[in-house]
């Protein structure tokens, strides 16, 4: 029986196009060309900070992210960033009795403002806070523990990224659900690796909510 359910963050409960828009104003580049680089270097399989650097070679992509803080211009996160689906679907599995965490590879800051948004979640964390990211399985151990006692077995991690949530997550003995959005997301879905470390590829966060009253029954 599934008793935990673990959600990435970004392209999982959040868009990306903010984050990216706002970096791309930083170095005064059209949005439309970090988001045809960020595509690229997804397609490649490479990090999508990437991007950044074909952008400004030797970029010192940390320093930059705390110069933009500085200016005031620094990552934002509020309702219009959410993907429809989350509310409801949180809402949903934790009125099935699902214990609902939100753990990804995003800053302190992030943490914070996920917070402030008050969504229904029972726990929050970031790979900032906890200084170990995917798909170090170290941030999986940390995962499993904000579980409260349901095991590898009746937890699901549910993201878009097969070399970050889907695969490695897997490999540590959770369940998982592929979710088919954002680049990562879609790129990826019907890729045979996905289709075997998988135990579900959904394209919405209400089919979690189909896929535990199913196992309820």
């Amino acid at each position: 029986m599934i008793k935990c359910i673990v959600f990435d963050v970004g392209e999982t409960l959040v868009r990306d196009d903010r984050y990216w828009a706002r970096w791309a104003d930083w170095l005064g580049v059209p949005r439309h060309t970090v988001s045809a680089l960020v595509g690229a270097v997804v397609a490649q399989g490479r990090d999508n900070a990437d991007a950044l650097r074909i952008l400004r070679p030797g970029i010192d992509v940390g320093a930059e992210y705390r110069a933009r803080e500085a200016a005031g211009r620094g990552e934002h996160l509020d309702e219009s960033d959410l993907y429809d689906d989350v509310r409801p679907a949180l809402a949903a599995l934790r009125e099935l009795g699902v214990r609902v965490v939100i753990a990804g590879n995003q800053t302190t800051k992030a943490a914070e403002m996920l917070r402030d948004l008050d969504l229904p979640a029972d726990f929050i964390a970031t790979s900032g806070e906890w200084g170990c990211a995917k798909p170090d399985p170290e941030f999986f151990n940390r995962v499993l523990v904000t579980a409260d006692g349901a095991g590898p077995w009746e937890t699901v991690y549910v993201g878009d990224h097969p070399a970050n949530d889907t695969i490695p997550a897997a490999e540590f003995g959770f369940l998982t659900a592929h979710l088919r959005r954002g680049p990562w997301g879609h790129l990826w879905a019907d890729d045979p690796a996905v289709a075997e470390a998988a135990d579900w590829v959904i394209g919405s966060l209400h089919d979690l909510v189909d896929i535990v009253k199913q196992e309820q029954e």
